[in-house]
């Protein structure tokens, strides 16, 4: 009996330690305003869009000022990649896989220049600006006017001309299960 009772007591002593998270001590808990600050998804459908509006004109002046040093003269490359004035299509060799080429969803020029860019400084640009410098690389791409004013209603509204050119590979998944 006593050695039933010792062995009992090891499997519960044994089971309450290892069933303990382990914790890595590694930084610290996110508070809220840090989750907060980086939950800044923007979906193709324009959820997570701010409020804020930009024109193609604004956006010369800010692309002038903060992305023209990488990206050249109205987005034809330097020592980044081009933006915008393909010579290639996505099917010549080598492709063009500029905006105007490649990119899906213009929200998601918005989301990554809000991310990523100036590189130097990325964060730095207020929500008016990105909507500015996103209509100004629409613009410089041909998908939208030189008057077109762009915000979180008309700017998931912009039909990008590769819209299309990807495989939805969630549904490819389910079709072929």
């Amino acid at each position: 009996m006593f050695m039933r009772k010792c062995a009992l007591f090891v499997l519960l002593i044994s089971f309450n330690v290892f069933s303990q998270e382990k914790d890595p001590n590694l930084g610290q808990p996110a508070t809220l305003e840090i989750i907060e600050r980086w939950n800044i998804d923007v979906f193709p459908s324009g959820k997570g869009l701010p409020e804020g509006q930009g024109t193609v004109h604004a956006g010369k002046k800010i692309y002038k000022a903060y992305c023209l040093s990488c990206h050249g003269l109205d987005g034809t490359g330097d020592s980044a990649d081009e933006l915008a004035g393909a010579a290639h299509s996505l099917t010549d060799k080598p492709p063009d896989k500029i905006i105007g080429t490649y990119w899906p969803y213009a929200t998601t020029i918005f989301d990554f220049i809000r991310r990523s860019m100036p590189l130097n400084a990325p964060g730095i640009l207020n929500n008016n600006e990105l909507y500015a410098v996103t209509a100004y690389l629409l613009y410089l791409n041909d998908i939208i006017d030189k008057n077109r004013i762009i915000n979180a209603n008309t700017l998931p509204k912009v039909q990008m001309p590769n819209r299309y050119g990807f495989i939805d590979i969630y549904q490819k998944k389910i079709m072929n299960d």
